[in-house]
């Protein structure tokens, strides 16, 4: 025992391990108060801005050396802030900052990246989307509060600025842009949102028309678990068809993922259809009641596969507010959700732009746009009040207005292309009466693309490309009902919203009813082989049967009667070449993308039963009483 002890005590006087506290002395590697040497060429300004109430928000402020009397470009993001500003490690910010704020700063602009409370380095609570002040928000701070005061303190204590802002974000920063705009600082002088969230029921993140987007659980489960988003939801199998099938409805997977008690999953619970709690927050109504104070340039990207409905919508809001036709402007690129900022605008999936779209729109509409609002001096930008990207001919174009066809009111007339017999799809109404018919069945649903299907966040998905996939894959199902036309003898162009106004009956008492506006390439493609019989989808969405007459009340469909429908499909600038054909599909499932519609009327088919499901038998009428088409928004011009 004795030389046990002097052993400890040897140990403790040289620094051993299981010496104790003299190891602890050992001096650290890591010395204290080290200043690195900072050869970049810009500065970060770490900060935390001061909101009316007290929470600070984390705030990146990226400014170039040598900028004097500079602008500043400001975003808020729940996605953190500190990684929206590292695209790589690098001294020379042409490099460490992503595409589009590289060239921002290149162009002479500070970039200010903000985390909004709650999210990462920001203090406060977290509330999805958070509505303004009012019934759904008993505190005094908003997203309108918040950009305001944030603004306030920039202008004030960033001596390299000249005073003006200018807000920038894509998706929920398209969000939080447009919020700035509720209340505008006198120092906000331009706003850009990207792809924005606007309304989560219409058409936007939660809902399409009444039904839900299950692929949105997956975001819900990543943003509401933890602040920093460390948890990814983690299925039972990689293909979701199967244990979204397995686990029957909306509630039952979330109860399966233990995700039920989410305050944000209660509230979709709670509200199914649009009522009170969606008509107030939708953004484009916010802003349609609000003067319009500060110039806004909307981008909208035609193959959106989050937010296809925003930018638009918020567009139209606010455009019978600009009398000049020069302060709200829109740009429709060729583009999935926020690749408009990304470096690579060349190609969505298989298809082609001829060049990259994206730097072409940040070079000759975005930063001219910014330039005359944010610097001294700044230069008329000379922009369009639309420009419009028209996919299949791979050019832009400059309009005044849009839609540029709509049914009246717009410089060209809507056109109808209807359905008809055995599959046919032409200019001329039906002569006689007829239908498709198809059995929808809950157990076998129409998958919204091939399997196995990823889940959203899965390493190898390639969510952002479905909505250019061939529809190949629908048309062999006999559940999915095709109509084509004649090969066109001549170019077809759009510009503006297709509308589908069709006649269907249901054995069911509910009914989910998707309709496809389609492209279908050659059988030989000469100049793009791979692309032979492509069928590519230019205009996708679903109508939830309940809501046809009331979104806000929803009622069951008379079983076996012929009723009408309308469905807004998203916004087109697109040309059908001649020798490609147009196609339309109509299915009743859209899985697992949409949960499925029982297609027995059942009060919340979020906590719909397993026996609620039943199969339907679906037809789709065509005759001179009931003339199914679609109105296309057809222009003339080369």
């Amino acid at each position: 025992m004795r030389h046990l002890i002097a052993l400890a005590a040897l140990c403790c006087a040289i620094g051993w391990p299981g010496g104790g506290k003299a190891q602890d002395a050992q001096p650290s590697d890591i010395p204290p108060g080290y200043v690195p040497a900072d050869e970049r060429d810009f500065v970060v300004r770490e900060v935390a801005i001061p909101m009316r109430d007290g929470v600070k928000l984390h705030t990146n402020i990226v400014i170039p050396k040598g900028l004097v009397r500079a602008p500043i470009v400001f975003a808020r993001t729940p996605y953190s802030a500190d990684r929206a500003i590292s695209a790589a490690a690098s001294n020379r910010y042409s490099v460490a900052l992503p595409a589009a704020y590289a060239e921002l700063a290149a162009a002479g602009y500070i970039i200010a990246v903000q985390d909004v409370r709650g999210r990462h380095r920001s203090e406060g609570d977290y509330v999805v989307t958070r509505p303004l002040v009012g019934p759904l928000n008993p505190t005094k701070v908003d997203h309108a509060t918040d950009s305001w005061d944030s603004i306030e303190w920039m202008v004030r204590n960033v001596p390299e600025a000249n005073g003006r802002v200018g807000t920038m974000g894509v998706s929920y920063g398209g969000f939080t842009t447009l919020m700035s705009l509720v209340d505008p600082h006198p120092a906000l002088r331009a706003a850009v949102p990207i792809n924005p969230y606007v309304d989560g029921w219409v058409g936007d993140d939660w809902f399409h028309n009444g039904a839900y987007r299950q692929s949105f659980i997956d975001w819900l489960h990543w943003m509401t678990t933890d602040k920093s988003s460390r948890y990814l939801l983690q299925f039972d199998r990689e293909d979701v068809y199967e244990s979204w099938l397995k686990a029957g409805s909306v509630s039952g997977m979330a109860r399966r993922l233990g995700i039920d008690s989410l305050p944000m999953f209660r509230r979709l619970v709670a509200h199914p259809a649009y009522d009170a709690f969606w008509q107030s927050q939708a953004v484009d109504r916010i802003l349609a009641a609000r003067p319009l104070k500060v110039p806004v340039l909307h981008v909208h990207s035609l193959w959106d596969q989050e937010d296809i409905y925003g930018a638009p919508a918020a567009y139209a809001a606010i455009e019978p507010k600009d009398p000049g036709n020069d302060a709200n402007s829109l740009v429709i690129g060729p583009w999935r959700h926020g690749q408009s900022s990304a470096a690579d605008g060349s190609r969505l999936g298989p298809i082609d732009f001829d060049g990259n779209s994206s730097a072409w729109y940040r070079r000759n509409v975005l930063i001219p746009f910014f330039d005359q609002y944010l610097k001294d001096g700044g230069p008329p930008a000379g922009i369009a009040p639309v420009t419009a990207f028209e996919t299949g001919a791979n050019v832009w174009h400059r309009y005044d207005r849009w839609p540029m066809s709509c049914a009246s009111g717009c410089p060209f007339a809507a056109r109808a292309i209807y359905l008809g017999a055995d599959g046919s799809l032409g200019w001329t109404a039906p002569k006689q009466g007829g239908f498709a018919e198809y059995v929808s069945d809950p157990a076998r649903p129409v998958t919204y693309r091939q399997r196995p299907i990823l889940s959203t966040f899965n390493p190898r998905s390639t969510w952002g490309d479905w909505l250019v996939d061939d529809q190949r894959f629908a048309e062999t199902r006999p559940d999915v009902v095709t109509f084509v036309s004649e090969v066109l003898t001549q170019d077809v162009r759009l510009a503006g919203q297709p509308i589908a106004k069709f006649f269907a009956s249901t054995s069911g008492t509910d009914s989910d009813w998707v309709v496809k506006l389609i492209d279908v390439y050659p059988n030989e493609h000469a100049a793009r082989p791979e692309l032979s019989g492509y069928e590519l989808p230019i205009a996708m969405d679903i109508l939830r049967g309940r809501y046809r007459d009331d979104p806000a009340r929803p009622t069951p469909i008379p079983a076996g009667k012929v009723v009408g429908y309308t469905l807004k499909l998203p916004q087109v600038s697109h040309r059908f070449g001649k020798g490609h054909r147009i196609m339309v599909q109509i299915q009743s499932s859209w899985f697992p993308l949409y949960d499925r519609n029982p297609q027995k009327f059942v009060a919340n088919i979020f906590t719909a039963q397993p026996d609620d499901y039943v199969r339907a038998t679906q037809r789709i009428h065509f005759s001179p009483r009931h003339p199914s088409r679609i109105e296309l928004p057809v222009i003339a011009g080369p």
